[in-house]
């Protein structure tokens, strides 16, 4: 273990991933958690077997999982050791480990996990201090808005983001872009709304965006989301019928549903779809009669952008929420109405596959699986995860065996855990180390003009 190979697995998430560190815990593993950790240096099993001892009051042995991580000189072990001691009450200590230099040098990821510290140790008015200090740019000013929620101190706040917020809309009156803190006025206007001034919000943030006055998209979203959530539809779609319709006409709706005018919503919804045919009304639309259990009205909806490239696709929306529901799922897969997903056809055939695996019908799932012309990753992992579908685990285990690659030991733990063989499931995972090697001696892969790459997995 060394700070060369633990930045690789920060980066990569290589090793013992934290989804998987997360599903090990959840399944009551703490002390193999702790054992990779401590014998195989993985990182993410270090933070996690942390975060589960502090949950128990076991904070030395937190401290002494994390320790040789600190010893080397790992940054975020140094960091992760910090909020261990504090949690401990050891506050100056805590504190005193990271503290941050006086001349301004802090980085800020440093400067707003330092800011987060004092907060946690009841020091807010410090925290405060040290981001003003720092303040170069929209990201420390939305930090400062973020560890100062709940502590009373937003009138405070509002001082220190009016001059900021001023000077935006002096800079787009003026017709400049290069403003550094373009997000201030949503910030204004989420600071008097915690405060309790929300119609102070409205009639600020209506001013800027009547105004013309405004960087970005996001604070015209921001406005019409403080319009919903305070129940001012009217206002709301006034904002929804012009200009920024395809921006807040879907806020517009979900306030509708949230009011009991479900109807009303989907009529709305309707109608801008007849004047104007945009995709995003269409998505809006289809993914909410298929959450209302309306699947037959979803795809007459969305079926018109089924053959679309990527983002304009709306099959995958409907897919989605239809993964854990086969019966459904085939039911859309084998509409008449659904086309290949343009330049990602192989999807079709694993939807299909995935389906009638979890309907048990497990050969006809393979050999869809087997047919598809490009496939788009190892068809022994496609098997295994089909098997494991429908519910044939043992069969999902040999399958990842037989093929005894890297990523298919990676792909047996969570079947091997899930049947009480957590030992075996820990013996068999790559090491961060050998998972780095085997990704140094990977032949490279053509490319397409596009940057992908011309071979599976793609």
């Amino acid at each position: 273990m060394n700070i060369d190979d633990l930045g690789w697995q920060a980066r990569t998430l290589g090793g013992l991933s934290p989804r998987n560190v997360g599903f090990l815990l959840e399944h009551g593993h703490l002390d193999l958690v702790i054992q990779a950790a401590v014998e195989r240096g993985e990182w993410f099993c270090a933070t996690g077997a942390a975060e589960e001892l502090c949950r128990a009051g076991e904070f030395n042995r937190a401290l002494e999982v994390v320790e040789p991580f600190v010893t080397i000189g790992w940054r975020a072990a140094l960091w992760a050791k910090a909020d261990i001691l504090l949690q401990a009450g050891r506050t100056e200590v805590a504190l005193d480990l990271v503290r941050l230099d006086e001349v301004g040098r802090a980085s800020k990821a440093e400067c707003h996990d330092f800011a987060v510290l004092l907060v946690k140790a009841g020091r807010v008015d410090e925290a405060i201090d040290l981001l003003v200090r720092h303040v170069d740019g929209w990201w420390r000013l939305s930090v400062l808005v973020e560890v100062t929620e709940g502590q009373g101190r937003d009138e405070q706040v509002l001082e220190l983001i009016a001059p900021h917020a001023d000077a935006v809309r002096r800079a787009r009156g003026e017709d400049r872009w290069n403003q550094s803190f373009w997000t201030a006025q949503e910030l204004q206007a989420q600071v008097l709304e915690r405060a309790g001034r929300p119609d102070e919000a409205i009639r600020i943030l209506g001013r800027d965006i009547t105004a013309g006055h405004c960087f970005s998209q996001g604070t015209l979203t921001a406005y019409a989301e403080l319009l919903a959530r305070h129940g001012r539809l009217a206002e709301l779609r006034e904002l929804s019928t012009g200009e920024h319709a395809h921006t807040v006409l879907d806020i517009y709706a979900g306030a509708l549903r949230d009011h009991g005018r479900a109807a009303e919503a989907e009529a709305v919804m309707r109608n801008a779809i007849a004047a104007d045919d945009w995709t995003g009304y269409r998505a809006w639309l289809s993914t909410t009669l298929l959450a209302d259990g309306r699947l037959d009205d979803a795809i007459a909806v969305a079926e018109p952008g089924f053959g679309a490239y990527d983002c304009s696709n709306l099959l995958w929306p409907l897919v989605a929420p239809l993964l854990d529901r086969p019966e459904e799922l085939l039911y859309l897969v084998e509409h008449p109405s659904v086309v290949p997903h343009y330049g990602h056809e192989e999807f079709q055939h694993w939807w299909r596959a995935w389906a009638l695996a979890g309907l048990g019908r497990i050969d006809e799932a393979i050999a869809v699986a087997e047919a598809d012309p490009s496939p788009w990753t190892d068809l022994g992992i496609v098997k295994a995860h089909l098997l494991s579908a429908a519910g044939r685990h043992e069969a999902a285990a040999a399958e990842l065996r037989s093929l005894g690659t890297i990523k298919a030991r990676k792909e047996l733990l969570e079947v091997l855990v899930r049947h009480g063989r957590a030992v075996e499931a820990m013996a068999l995972h790559p090491t961060a180390a050998e998972e780095r090697t085997a990704e140094q001696e990977r032949k490279p892969v053509p490319m397409g003009e596009n940057g992908y790459s011309l071979e599976p997995p793609f």
